[in-house]
């Protein structure tokens, strides 16, 4: 048994980061807070997600991808793999790479959001 929820809308990109931070910031009323690792910055709660700018390096393209967190990574991603995901990546992290059977990468992460997690997971058998 494992629990997990969507926890965070990231928006990734790896040029032009700092104009798409101001952006994203104005666009949805954020205040960019800084986190660690610095290539992650926090714009601002959405309902019980968090939204996020994550510089990805180059060659990655602009896009949004969401966090499943959960409290059982390996299990969780084995429960998305028989729906139909394919990993894309297993991170030295503790984090999965995946992406969705029409190609939309997401990540699973371990729990992110503290409280938030333990009042909304779903519990999977």
């Amino acid at each position: 048994m494992h629990r997990s929820r969507v926890g965070v809308i990231l928006i990734d990109h790896s040029e032009g980061y700092d104009e798409a931070e101001t952006f994203w910031a104005r666009a949805t009323g954020g205040t960019p807070q800084g986190q660690d690792p610095p290539e992650y910055t926090r714009l601002r709660s959405v309902g019980t997600l968090d939204l996020v700018m994550q510089r990805t390096g180059p060659g990655t393209p602009a896009r949004a991808h969401l966090d499943i967190e959960t409290d059982d990574v390996p299990a969780e991603v084995a429960r998305v793999v028989g729906l139909g995901a394919r990993v894309v990546e297993e991170r030295p992290e503790g984090f999965t790479v995946l992406e969705d059977p029409a190609g939309l990468v997401f990540c699973v992460v371990g729990v992110q959001t503290g409280g938030r997690f333990d009042a909304e997971a779903v519990t999977w058998e």
